[in-house]
């Protein structure tokens, strides 16, 4: 599952999408609220995009919920078939690619998605507020891989395309419109480090 993703979104093109897209954004926010990674990675802080008056804001979260129990691990994947999201926080995971692994020794083959026809994708996620004080915290959804992602693994991020983004935040129609994978050619793969045998 993803565990890793790219974010490499630039500040214009953010701007650009969100004023394509009419959705309004705080006047406060920068490129400072938009950092750049190469590599996010489970715990790591990072910009999500979410809900704010009649906007969209930036807030840095932490990747992945605390575990639920003393035996768990991070919650960095959240499966979305038959759940109802109507509760929950929901959010936007702004990245530029996301990455996927094969093979069965490390180092594994690492393979990049990103999205074809626009110029930087959004992961649905649902986020939780910090207990003690942490950080909020965010998690992807994830749905049964579409044929771009099945040769490479058996589940995969729930990828929204722009047009979707105002649906999933205020939830304006069914989840299972919205979370599902994309069809045949919507993501472009390159294998960006060769795994050993």
């Amino acid at each position: 599952m993803c565990n890793d993703y790219e974010q490499h979104v630039a500040w214009a093109e953010y701007c650009k999408m969100m004023q394509a897209l009419e959705l309004g954004m705080p006047t406060h926010q920068s490129e400072l609220d938009l950092p750049q990674a190469d590599d996010i990675k489970i715990n790591d802080m990072a910009p999500v995009m979410r809900a704010a008056g009649n906007g969209i804001e930036l807030v840095p979260m932490n990747f992945s919920f605390p575990p639920s129990g003393p035996r768990g691990g991070p919650v960095f994947n959240f499966r979305s078939e038959g759940r109802h999201f109507d509760k929950s926080n929901r959010c936007l995971i702004p990245a530029s690619a996301f990455f996927e692994f094969t093979g069965k020794k490390y180092p594994k083959a690492k393979h990049r998605f990103t999205l074809n026809d626009a110029p930087f994708l959004a992961i649905a996620g649902i986020w939780r507020e910090g207990k003690d004080g942490a950080p909020p915290a965010f998690t992807m959804l994830t749905t049964d891989p579409g044929p771009d992602i099945e040769p490479y693994h058996n589940r995969q991020i729930v990828i929204l395309r722009p047009k979707d983004w105002t649906a999933w935040i205020d939830l304006t129609r069914p989840e299972a419109e919205l979370l599902r994978a994309l069809p045949e050619g919507s993501l472009h793969v390159e294998t960006v480090r060769e795994g050993s045998d």
